[in-house]
């Protein structure tokens, strides 16, 4: 580790733990007029400290030249829709180094010793897009906390920062399952999927502003709310399969199939089946297009008359009739079942569809009640066009 005996030794005479706090809400005080966008957090301040005067969309953090796994964390900081760019954000963001400690050296601003020097800032360009090179931190030394980086948010027209969910990566042993369960997904989920590229993981990670963000101003919400949202990781469940690949199986789909898109068309307890024909025959279209870049699950969940049996043959015989080789068919026996643990993805039974299309298993659209037809058929092919990146053709700098 650079500088690491002097690091260790500024910590010791600091007399501040190595153990970070992080984003740990604090106390209101009691004479706040006005609630506090996101909360209170500790050290909020440390963002402005060190702060460069110009700030662009890419940034290498000292991180960068440490001997560890290279990283790249790039993506969209979109507005409140989900949908629309969000430009000039700042995106603030640091981490411990390849061994686990906030690494400091001399010369840091003696205020900011918490944060070490490992630390960036980018302000979101005109497509609300921002890249951050840097090294893969690791985890607290004899901690079971995953290893992660914490980052915080400032827009302007807003009076504070806030802190979204720490980013964390998806093959940390130490990242559990029920840890999963307990993020909050502010800004959306805070898991990063790297894929290889020679020496070099990249993560795309996108954030939606104000998701999960108590007190954030003029939320953008559908009036009927159903499913994850953008931003927002699907959980793993496991319906039963009774048409397609995995037929009489219980596989997750976004576990085995999460690599590239998915689309996931839930429908309840008000099935309309010439409408529910008329979008598998558009997703069969799609598959076929798409080939292994495209997984299209129907997954139903109507609470009427269940039956394992009889739901297997209803679904076998519309698979048969609509010829479908490219879309699974699956049920459930409700979507608040917590054996199948479907539950935990917020499926509104009393819609008529949930449709969410997903992108390394983290959603990229969600509609609800959208009406088959050419409009539509549009939309989600536009959504899908538009979210194929070729990380392979990014610029990595110079070691």
């Amino acid at each position: 580790m650079e500088n690491s005996y002097i690091s260790r030794l500024l910590f010791c005479l600091a007399g501040i733990c190595f153990a970070c706090t992080g984003q740990t809400p604090g106390k209101v005080p009691s004479n706040t007029p006005t609630p506090i966008i996101g909360g209170p957090f500790e050290n909020r301040e440390f963002m402005e400290i060190g702060m460069p005067d110009k700030l662009n969309s890419v940034d290498t953090t000292a991180g960068w030249s440490q001997a560890g796994q290279k990283l790249l964390i790039t993506g969209t900081i979109f507005k409140n829709d989900g949908i629309t760019p969000a430009p000039d954000v700042l995106l603030y963001i640091y981490h411990t180094d390849i061994h686990g400690y906030y690494a400091v050296k001399p010369g840091l601003d003696p205020r900011i010793l918490r944060h070490g020097y490992i630390r960036s800032w980018v302000k979101s360009d005109k497509d609300g897009q921002y890249s951050i090179y840097t090294v893969r931190p690791a985890a607290y030394p004899n901690a079971d906390e995953p290893a992660h980086i914490h980052p915080s948010i400032r827009e302007a027209g807003l009076p504070n920062a806030y802190y979204i969910d720490e980013f964390v990566f998806d093959d940390d042993p130490l990242l559990t399952k029920e840890k999963r369960k307990r993020m909050q997904n502010r800004g959306g989920s805070g898991i990063l999927r790297p894929v290889e590229k020679g020496n070099l993981q990249i993560a795309e990670h996108n954030i939606v502003l104000g998701l999960h963000i108590p007190d954030y101003p003029d939320r953008v919400d559908s009036k009927l709310q159903s499913g994850k949202q953008v931003g927002e990781d699907i959980l793993s469940f496991t319906p039963r399969h009774a048409w397609g690949p995995d037929k009489g199986s219980r596989t997750c789909p976004v576990c085995k199939y999460g690599r590239y898109h998915g689309i996931l068309y839930f429908v309840g307890n008000s099935p309309d089946w010439a409408e529910i024909s008329n979008w598998l025959v558009f997703f069969e279209r799609l598959g076929a297009e798409r080939k292994q870049y495209l997984k299209t699950y129907f997954i139903y969940g109507n609470e009427e008359q269940y039956g394992i049996n009889s739901r297997n043959k209803e679904l076998e015989n519309l698979g048969t009739r609509l010829n479908l080789q490219n879309v699974a068919l699956t049920h459930l026996p409700s979507f608040t079942d917590r054996e199948s643990e479907i539950y935990l993805n917020g499926i509104n039974p009393d819609a008529e569809s949930t449709i969410l299309i997903y992108k390394r298993s983290n959603v990229i659209a969600n509609y609800v009640n959208l009406e088959a037809g050419e409009a539509a058929y549009r939309k989600i092919s536009n959504i899908l066009e538009d979210t194929v990146n070729d990380f392979f053709l990014l610029p990595v700098p110079d070691n």
